[in-house]
């Protein structure tokens, strides 16, 4: 039995791709009921027909609510009962949030703010705030929202009594909202070259069910105020077009370079120089703990720790990096991606 067994879980943003990878993992749990949160009523009643049709035995799991983390009243209402939280409503696409900063603040801080008031009123268990590598030395709004969502979380966690707060930390999530991989699909079936902004750029990749698998490490051994990091490997956007290319047959002659978007880095970090002081090795995470210390710093005497962590920054510049064929052998073990390539195959039939 697990710590889920007739619990119920809440997804924020729950008919988002990470919302929806979540919700599958849990599915598969013995836990008695998850909350759909979500503004988007439409989504929720494509995913409510979408789970009855492909998954019936465990449909009658899934409830949905309709609501906004924007809205502390709207928050309040979705909690009576709920025992764990996974919270993932955010805006996320970079350009955007440069665009619209007052709406990134209004879902990314405000609204997590809302999550995690509502949750601790509510004596829920557990919260796991997604997060991302962009928090982690900020240039964009999205990042920086983000980061600021992470200081509210701990924050938060330093009176939030019985209730647990966790942020989890990841780089780029293949097949994912916002994720390149589907827009370059449907330009080589459109019969377009694919369009990348900067060849040299390192990301960070990963699949969604390896990104689920730190929520669960977060729910079930997390500590109160922890930042809990992934572990990936990372290729450069070069290698990534060039392996969807291979895989989708198209020519990798055809990639057209557009130049660096609003907002983006050469490279993103996981953990800071100043995290990597104090983090733990867990592993297959870096465990980030969070520091109690009250205002009252004359009340502190720290001699110094000589057993910091040996990385001094954790980024998909030195992380390990994967090769043409590497990154093609990633790229096709996903669901999604299979799914594609066997559309073509029927189509040709």
């Amino acid at each position: 039995m697990s710590i889920f067994a007739a619990k119920t879980l809440m997804i924020t943003g729950g008919t988002g791709s990470f919302g929806n990878a979540v919700l599958n993992r849990f599915l598969k749990t013995d836990i008695a009921e998850i909350r759909i949160f979500s503004r988007d009523e439409k989504k929720q009643d494509d995913m409510r027909h979408e789970y009855q049709a492909k998954m019936p035995e465990v449909a009658s799991k899934i409830k949905f609510f309709i609501g906004d983390v924007r809205n502390l009243q709207s928050c309040r209402n979705a909690m009576p009962g709920v025992d764990y939280i996974f919270h993932a409503a955010a805006l996320k696409q970079v350009p955007s949030c440069e665009f619209f900063p007052m709406e990134a603040v209004k879902t990314n801080v405000i609204g997590t703010d809302n999550v995690l008031t509502a949750a601790i009123e509510a004596g829920v268990k557990s919260v796991i705030c997604l997060s991302t590598d962009k928090a982690a030395y900020p240039i964009n709004a999205m990042g920086i929202t983000k980061a600021i969502e992470e200081k509210i979380a701990v924050a938060k966690s330093r009176y939030s009594g019985d209730t647990k707060i966790c942020c989890t930390r990841y780089g780029n999530v293949m097949c994912s909202r916002g994720s390149v991989i589907p827009l370059w699909i449907d330009q080589i079936r459109n019969g377009n070259p694919i369009t990348l902004t900067e060849p040299k750029m390192t990301r960070f990749i990963m699949s969604l069910e390896e990104a689920v698998d730190l929520v669960l490490f977060a729910f079930e051994h997390g500590q109160n105020g922890d930042i809990l990091v992934q572990k990936a490997p990372a290729c450069t956007i070069q290698t990534q077009a060039e392996a969807v290319c291979e895989l989708f047959g198209s020519k990798k002659e055809n990639i057209k370079v557009i130049g660096i978007r609003h907002g983006e880095k050469m490279y993103e970090t996981l953990l800071t120089n100043e995290e990597c002081a104090k983090a733990e090795d867990m592993g297959d995470f870096y465990r980030v703990p969070a520091d109690n210390r009250s205002l009252n710093y004359d009340q502190f005497f720290t001699k110094g720790d000589a057993k910091r962590c040996v990385l001094s920054e954790f980024n998909s510049d030195n992380t390990h990096r994967l090769n043409l064929e590497e990154t093609k052998a990633k790229i096709v073990s996903l669901e999604y991606i299979q799914n594609e390539l066997n559309s073509i195959v029927n189509l040709t039939k």
